[in-house]
């Protein structure tokens, strides 16, 4: 019975350059909501499409996806700014990258967390931060002072910018292993669902259903062939103007460099032997062994 059921509480505002948890103080919940959790660049994006093509039946042709399904704590556009998410008439579709502690969680949404391995994290966050352009770092500088905000890259070594990350808790974004971990503590609750970015690349349609049927969608089968192109990298890259973020104009180059290479172990060849296990064993200290094998494997 769901009284039985110790539900997440918040516990703790996190506001950074980047996100505002106390954006979420006030949301005012549907039932059917749909949130997608993620650190970054763990295919954020992938499941957003892959959640609109279930709720428009794989009618998504020209929808602005990435302005549907807003990121809700980040502070662009301020909260105030934006167009009012309640005003929505389709079941709506949300993305976080907060912690569950410092969410507001609701018993009766559903929540699909996707995470992937902290290393393929930052070789695709790498890409994210490089492009970052003015017209972001001007708006994040406008706001109210949380902290440092963040600056471009002040390395192109890739083994350099990762173990800045490593070594100083998710430099410069935010810390990498306490989100992660929020998520897989709660991953039996009956509104969560895990996914890994790896089981997705290796079987995109038997994901997709499954995340389906957690959803409580239908799939319509004359409507799954769109459904598929739709989901595919080179028909998101083609597309990527409508998921990505401000439409692309926050990063130089548009859209297309947000949507990179949607590739995993590209650090084998640049990490070392000793920094690949720092690494492993880093993950089996912060988090146990079952969620880093999951977390690296996607084996649950």
């Amino acid at each position: 019975m769901s009284e039985a059921i110790e539900w997440p509480v918040k516990t703790r505002d996190i506001q950074s350059w980047a996100m505002d948890s106390t954006y979420w103080n006030d949301f005012k919940f549907r039932d059917d909501d749909i949130f997608i959790a993620t650190y970054a660049k763990a295919g954020t994006t992938w499941v957003q499409q892959i959640v609109a093509e279930f709720i428009f039946e794989g009618e998504t042709e020209g929808l602005p996806i990435a302005d549907m399904s807003l990121w809700h704590d980040f502070r662009l556009p301020p909260l105030e700014a934006r167009d009012d998410v309640e005003l929505q008439e389709h079941r709506r579709f949300i993305k976080t990258h907060l912690p569950v502690d410092a969410l507001v969680f609701s018993p009766k949404s559903k929540y699909v967390y996707i995470a992937r391995d902290g290393r393929d994290v930052v070789w695709s966050i790498y890409n994210h931060h490089y492009y970052m352009n003015d017209m972001l770092y001007d708006g994040l500088n406008s706001l109210p002072n949380f902290g440092p905000v963040i600056e471009r890259p002040t390395t192109d070594d890739m083994q350099q910018y990762f173990l800045d990350w490593f070594n100083k808790e998710g430099h410069p974004f935010w810390p990498f292993w306490e989100n992660i971990r929020s998520w897989w503590a709660i991953r039996d609750l009956p509104n969560v669902y895990m996914i890994h970015y790896q089981n997705l690349i290796d079987d995109k349609e038997g994901e997709m259903r499954k995340m389906a049927a957690f959803l409580d969608i239908e799939i319509d089968e004359a409507k799954w062939p769109k459904m598929d192109l739709h989901t595919s990298f080179d028909y998101m890259k083609e597309h990527a103007d409508l998921t990505t973020p401000l439409g692309g104009a926050i990063f130089d180059g548009g859209a297309k460099v947000f949507v990179n290479k949607g590739t995993n172990n590209r650090w084998r060849d640049t990490l070392s032997a000793q920094e690949i296990d720092a690494y492993e064993a880093r993950a089996l200290d912060e988090l146990g062994a079952d969620c880093a094998k999951w977390l690296a494997t996607g084996e649950m």
